[in-house]
């Protein structure tokens, strides 16, 4: 697994996009859409860590059960069956494989009930 980025819920992205380019010196990395709301990464030039800022209004579903007062850590895989399956024979809680806005993912559960994301590359 490889860190792709960290995923901030957020209740004014437009707000918090200025915080993290203006005050802090990030540089927006990259923009989708989900219908009509906008998803901004922003991270440091030159690195390839992130910082996804998803609007709550997005969340609204919330499939997963995800903590949304609680960021949430994304990972890259090569094989994302192949992975889920590793972790459940760990012991590991996971989702089902699903899709996600047109990115297939499952999540999985730390000991401390919180979700973290795997996508495929």
């Amino acid at each position: 697994m490889r860190v792709a980025y960290v995923v901030l819920y957020v209740t004014n992205p437009d707000q918090c996009l200025k915080f993290w380019t203006e005050k802090v010196g990030m540089v927006e990395k990259g923009r989708k859409h989900a219908g009509e709301i906008s998803i901004v990464q922003v991270g440091f030039e030159g690195q390839d860590f992130a910082l996804e800022l998803v609007p709550l209004a997005l969340m609204q579903n919330n499939p997963d059960g995800l903590d949304l007062a609680t960021p949430s850590m994304a990972f890259n895989v090569d094989n994302l069956a192949e992975t889920r399956g590793t972790l459940i024979s760990a012991g590991v809680t996971v989702s089902p494989l699903a899709d996600h806005g047109g990115i297939e993912a499952f999540a999985f559960e730390d000991n401390e009930s919180r979700w973290f994301a795997v996508l495929g590359n």
